[in-house]
């Protein structure tokens, strides 16, 4: 990490106690990219952790750099609290990114490129294929790709087109005797067509090799086109081609006065997206100067915007490779567990009566979330069910079966949180088929992100009305619940459950001021849920001074609250134990004497992404545990409404507790956080290694047999 990112000082607001959260976030994609190298993963989950590297970044160009180059041209001269200006972290940002992108390129091209060779599995030059394997890719090009492409042409009645985001192109330079070069543009359509396209294995057979055919050959979509290029100009004699790459501005925010139809908003501001301001133009380092130059200059980029980079282009695309048909080369598979007690068709309102329930995913099937909604649907006796759906994936039976339960005449309200970024666009779909249905649709609330993930289900049972709810970590989306680790929770708690009614009535109707009696919650102003943590780490410090074995263990995503940051550190120097596992951005600065020597702060990743969150206060021997879709960022506490809800039967306790401690203990996949800001590898302990996320595997379900 950049040494600016941390400045002098020792005041517990001075800027040498909190990291940039943009460098930060930089070390955990740094991160990201180990572990595509790490030769203990099988070589096409590496070439999948390369692939995650640079979606990642994507991702930050568009969002965090945009926002900083904005602040930038508005002359925002205001630091965050780790005392950096726009345009210092830019050019810190800059230097980081450009080291990563270059460990990226040796990574590809010295390690993963020729394992995948040695594995027949091959990228191949147009250039050096062989006549058969050439004609059979003119076929498929002239077939498959030339009649979706689109030549455009650069002259004064054919304006520079607008490039749209992320989007993969070819700059192609037709030259001719005694006139200046022609330019056009060829789209590559990597939306609608693969980006590598495989070699029919009978055109390799024919090599001679006789293991040839059981091969794969592939070839770079946009260099089969460039091969082809002269069937697109006809006329043209000699013809360059370039491949470039665009990233624009993709962040938006909903103003006030678009309020009275939020949808529409939304949709408009999706559609802009594609077309916002370069914020990256990216070449291969061979494009000639002057190239560059016009490309620039068409595109209003700055010097600093442009990036020189080795093949591949998009290499989040490298993802392809994964549906390769080689098991040998991927992760073992499991099958995740489901509870005893949730089998054969268990009445899952009965179980949730009898006992609350603590789902692990992927460890723990996602089936049982599913299973809970279908019955409701089919359920008599259940008279409403109310969900917040966050990130719905494009084929969700959650979906069909909401649109069921209406058809049955139940009462069925889901708040569809709209603004959930770059899933905007399929959650408008899936809120139009369930208004369509009939379902009461609430599309979010202006200013805030609805993050909050929770299911009511109200039933009619002897005369009586109970409630039965659902929370948890991750979203209502079968995909992500294979690869996210998450915890759900099941309960009919009645405190728990009217807190639930109370918050999708704040959701759904008036905000107004309510007061919860339960659960911790972040409403925008009316949040009680950062004052209420502040002051479980100020009520640790009083229980420490009064016996002495305070302990705090918070399990987070990111971290750069100031305030929480702060309070952590009073716990700190008060001698309270505070163990941190933190998987990404994390500002707070651990191991500073005399404020954070007492902090320690690991980060996992590994095969499956970290996103639960879980908070621990020893509160003298009360244990005080909470769980929810809250990390501490200013974010979740302020700007988005959010939910910690309180594990209070004991039995569950210890299973929370089981999982906290288990993470807390791995040796293979944590990294530590050194006061610099920089991570560093547990030392893996030969005798007893812990590895998290295997143990998670391997003792599926065994929290769930008991109690």
């Amino acid at each position: 990490m950049e040494e600016r990112a941390i400045s002098d000082g020792t005041e517990n607001n001075s800027h040498r106690l909190f990291f940039n959260r943009e460098l930060s976030w930089v070390e955990f994609n740094r991160r990201v990219l180990e572990e595509a190298w790490d030769n203990r993963h099988p070589l096409l989950e590496r070439v999948k952790f390369l692939s995650i590297f640079s979606s990642n970044f994507d991702e930050f160009v568009m969002i965090r750099v945009a926002g900083l180059r904005r602040q930038t041209r508005g002359g925002v001269l205001e630091a965050p609290p780790d005392g950096m200006t726009p345009s210092e972290q830019l050019a810190a940002i800059r230097t980081s990114t450009g080291a990563l992108m270059d460990e990226a390129h040796a990574c590809w091209t010295d390690d993963l490129l020729p394992g995948l060779n040695q594995e027949g599995i091959f990228i191949r030059s147009c250039d050096d294929l062989r006549p058969e394997e050439a004609a059979v890719l003119s076929t498929i090009f002239e077939e498959q790709i030339f009649p979706v492409l689109t030549p455009m042409a650069l002259d004064a009645g054919h304006p520079f087109p607008r490039i749209s985001n992320l989007s993969l192109n070819l700059a192609v330079v037709l030259h001719r005797d005694g006139e200046n070069h022609i330019f056009s543009r060829v789209k590559v359509p990597v939306e609608t067509l693969s980006r590598l396209i495989r070699i029919p294995p009978g055109a390799v057979a024919d090599s001679g090799n006789p293991d040839a055919g059981k091969e794969y050959h592939f070839v770079f979509l946009e260099d089969l086109i460039a091969a082809n290029i002269r069937l697109l100009f006809p006329e043209e004699d000699a013809i360059t081609t370039y491949p470039f790459s665009v990233t624009r501005d993709a962040d938006f925010e909903i103003e006030v006065d678009e309020a009275s139809d939020l949808l529409t908003a939304i949709e408009r501001n999706v559609v802009n997206r594609r077309v916002g301001r370069v914020v990256r133009l990216e070449m291969r380092e061979s494009t000639p100067s002057w190239v560059r130059t016009v490309l620039a200059s068409h595109m209003n980029v700055p010097s600093e915007d442009l990036y020189s980079l080795c093949d591949p282009l998009r290499a989040s695309d490298l993802s392809e490779l994964c549906s390769i048909d080689r098991p040998d080369l991927k992760d073992k598979p499991f099958m995740p567990s489901v509870p005893s007690f949730f089998e054969d068709g268990a009445d899952m309102f009965q179980v949730i009566r009898s006992r609350d329930v603590m789902l692990c995913h992927p460890y723990e099937s996602f089936t049982p979330v599913i299973t809970f909604l279908r019955q409701a649907a089919a359920d008599p006796d259940v008279l409403a069910i109310k969900l917040t759906l966050y990130r719905i994936g494009e084929d969700s039976p959650i979906i069909d079966t909401l649109i069921d339960a209406r058809n049955a005449g139940k009462q069925v309200s889901v708040v569809v949180e709209l603004k959930a970024r770059f899933d905007e666009k399929n959650n408008i779909i899936w809120a139009r088929a369930l208004e369509e249905a009939g379902v009461h649709v609430v599309y979010g609330i202006v200013g805030l992100k609805v993050h909050v993930k929770m299911c009511m289900i109200v039933r009619r049972e002897k005369g009586k009305i109970r409630t039965y709810v659902h929370l948890g970590s991750g979203n209502y989306n079968s995909a992500t619940a294979r690869i996210y680790t998450d915890i759900g929770y099941f309960t009919s708690d009645p405190d728990i459950a009217s807190d639930v009614r109370d918050l999708f009535n704040a959701l759904t109707g008036p905000p107004g001021i309510r007061q919860y009696r339960s659960l911790l919650v972040s409403f925008g102003k009316n949040s009680t849920m950062k004052e209420a943590i502040i002051d479980l780490i100020d009520e640790e410090i009083a229980c420490h001074e009064m016996s002495g074995n305070g302990h705090i263990i918070i399990k987070i995503n990111q971290l750069s609250d100031p305030d929480c940051i702060s309070a952590l550190y009073r716990a700190s120097a008060a001698g309270v134990k505070v163990t941190l596992q933190v998987r990404g951005l994390c500002s707070l600065v651990p191991g500073v004497p005399g404020v954070s020597e007492n902090i320690m702060n690991s980060s996992i990743v590994g095969r499956f992404l970290e996103h639960s969150r879980i908070y621990y206060f020893h509160q003298g021997g009360k244990d005080i545990v909470l769980s929810g879709s809250a990390d501490l960022m200013p974010r979740n506490l302020e700007r988005r409404v959010e939910v910690l809800y309180p594990v209070t039967r004991p039995e569950m306790k210890d299973r929370f507790l089981s999982i906290l401690r288990v993470h807390c203990s791995d040796t293979e996949n944590a990294r530590m956080q050194g006061t610099d800001g920089l991570y560093v590898r547990m030392k893996s302990e030969k005798n007893s290694p812990c590895d998290a996320q295997q143990w998670m595997v391997d003792h599926r379900g065994e929290w769930n047999v008991s109690g």
